[in-house]
């Protein structure tokens, strides 16, 4: 869901028990003004950090994705952030054309009537849980789950039809679409050839009769449109199944891990919708997606930023960690009171053109989560310290392969 990073990546494709520090934990670099920089792969960039700065140059219409594809990373990219069909890769036109369909197929109205599908598919995941009793692996029970049960409804993949996945086969597709690092010779391009065709014809089937379902929605909207190319309509439709399913595995797992293992005091309150809705901003804002240092962009002309001048043609390395711990914005950390108001917006979700368009799903998903689980389960533990965790790998996200709890 939030743009991906081409900087670093994760170095497997399979859970491992590698002792990496949870994601909270990993060190940014501090805020500073904005200076030369060497990316993973040797290529010279400019890197910023400072809050104020972030924002200025995600918002500049002259800081493109163009010719970037490749840049920045060491190893293989995800498909997402390597295929020029991606929104991710579009800038002017283009981009505001395939925006401008998805932001049709979200409006206020469908997003109301889509919130008590999201509630529910999460109660029933904690029902389930709590029928099941303890021990349990929230990642089996919760974390996956909840996020492939929300997807399947919204696009409509939970039908006895064609169309119907079930939430392996998602799995499958989402790494696909989302690998990164690793061996860059593995092929994933099977799996990400039948997901495009799956698609191909999903769409097809939506534009002859098409319902109330995301996918839906955004055919007639292209179609209105006109100016979309297909690649991209089928690039967009992938993105939104893989990284609306992954990512919120992700966080799901994330924050979990890290409530449970740092902060279990906090856990009970979470039965306060406005606490969890409070916590749930700061744990999006400081818990990052993935691994990922930053987010590259070329500067087509130059740019006055922060006191330098970024020369036109430069490589930008942005840093939304480091902005997001700017100590000029932000007076305190993670550790704080984690029901204390955010200083300012947060830049998890980037800022500009480029916006998360999900991020009303991640939010609405993970407040759910946590005061629903907090609700039915108030003394739920780890079992497993969390520097024992293993971790899924090899994607844009990295996330606990499982989280042991009792109550």
């Amino acid at each position: 869901m939030s743009s991906p990073a081409a900087d670093t990546a994760a170095t497997t494709d399979t859970a491992a028990t590698t002792p990496l520090p949870p994601l909270h934990r990993l060190p940014f670099t501090p805020a500073q003004p904005p200076h030369p920089t060497t990316l993973p792969d040797g290529t010279p960039a400019w890197l910023v950090t400072r809050y104020h700065d972030v924002r200025q140059v995600l918002g500049d219409p002259r800081v493109t994705r163009t010719d970037l594809h490749e840049v920045g990373a060491v190893g293989a990219l995800s498909d997402v952030a390597a295929n020029p069909a991606s929104l991710f890769n579009q800038d002017g036109a283009a981009h505001r054309s395939l925006r401008a369909t998805i932001q049709k197929a979200f409006t206020p109205r469908s997003i109301a009537t889509w919130q008590p599908l999201i509630a529910d598919a999460v109660q029933q995941a904690v029902d389930a849980v709590v029928a099941a009793g303890p021990p349990a692996d929230l990642v089996t029970a919760l974390t996956r789950p909840v996020p492939f049960t929300v997807t399947a409804r919204l696009m409509g993949l939970d039908d006895t039809g064609p169309e119907r996945v079930d939430e392996e086969q998602l799995h499958r597709w989402g790494l696909a679409v989302l690998a990164q690092g690793g061996d860059a010779a593995e092929d994933h391009s099977g799996a990400i050839a039948e997901f495009s065709s799956y698609t191909v014809e999903l769409m097809e089937r939506r534009r002859r009769d098409p319902g109330d379902d995301l996918v839906s929605r955004i055919v007639v909207a292209a179609d209105q449109d006109g100016s979309v190319p297909e690649e991209s309509l089928v690039h967009l439709v992938c993105g939104l199944a893989a990284s609306g399913n992954e990512s919120i595995v992700g966080i799901l797992g994330n924050t979990l891990a890290y409530l449970l293992g740092e902060r279990p005091d906090h856990w009970p309150r979470l039965v306060d919708p406005d606490i969890t809705e409070r916590t749930t901003e700061r744990l999006l804002h400081f818990i990052p997606l993935g691994d990922d240092e930053a987010t590259v962009r070329r500067a087509t002309g130059p740019i006055e930023l922060g006191g330098a001048t970024i020369p036109g043609g430069a490589v930008v390395a942005i840093s939304l960690g480091s902005a997001n711990r700017d100590p000029a914005v932000y007076s305190d950390g993670l550790d704080a009171d984690l029901d204390r108001p955010l200083d300012a917006p947060t830049l998890a979700f980037s800022s500009g053109p480029h916006h998360c368009i999900g991020a009303w799903r991640v939010r609405l998903e993970l407040r759910e989560s946590l005061r629903r689980l907090a609700t039915a389960l108030p003394g739920l533990r780890l079992t497993t310290p969390l520097e024992q965790l293993s971790w899924q790998l090899g994607s844009t996200t990295r996330s606990p392969a499982a989280i042991p709890v009792a109550w």
